[in-house]
């Protein structure tokens, strides 16, 4: 796993972030739908040593079989909120209509009300740890949706402060069919 200039440890045991707190990414992830490994792998990759890896770090045309499942958060302080930059075609089918410029909890609002989502990205927002789940929809826009994968992982411009994140999901039906 990425080891950060920042003592990403500390910053868990300062600040509670109810289901996540002290979250890691599973070591295995022989089980990960092959286009959510893909983005994992890839920031890993373009990581600098010992830093996040900022938004100049990812060339769009390295992972260009993911754009449809991509989403891109914008992270804003004081107050923290999150705003959507970018959001994949097969996302925009699924959420029913173009999000980009939106804020993240106008489009949930079940954000605000569920504290596992909203602690997810805070925590991230905060620890610059990355994210992996896999299993009922958080928000549900698209009825066939039974099970989600997603990994959301933390961009920093100058390798340390959070301020974008990336993300991929993939839905699955009631069958376990990728949808």
């Amino acid at each position: 796993m990425l080891e950060l200039a920042v003592d990403r440890q500390a910053a868990d045991d300062a600040v509670e972030f109810g289901a996540w707190t002290g979250y890691r990414v599973p070591d295995n992830r022989g089980l990960w739908h092959p286009l959510v490994a893909r983005l994992y792998d890839y920031w890993l990759e373009v990581a600098p040593p010992g830093r996040l890896p900022g938004r100049q770090h990812i060339v769009p045309e390295d992972i260009a079989p993911l754009w449809s499942r991509l989403w891109l958060l914008d992270v804003v302080r004081r107050p923290l909120r999150y705003r959507y930059r970018f959001c994949g075609s097969e996302l925009v089918r699924s959420l029913g209509g173009e999000v980009t410029g939106r804020w993240l909890d106008e489009v949930h609002p079940q954000l605000i009300a569920d504290p596992e989502p909203r602690e997810r990205f805070r925590f991230m927002a905060m620890t610059g740890g990355p994210t992996w789940r896999r299993g009922p929809p958080q928000w549900v826009r698209d009825k066939d949706h039974r099970t989600v994968e997603s990994c959301v992982v933390p961009l920093a411009g100058d390798g340390i402060a959070v301020d974008k994140m990336i993300g991929i999901t993939v839905a699955f039906d009631l069958a376990g069919r990728e949808i």
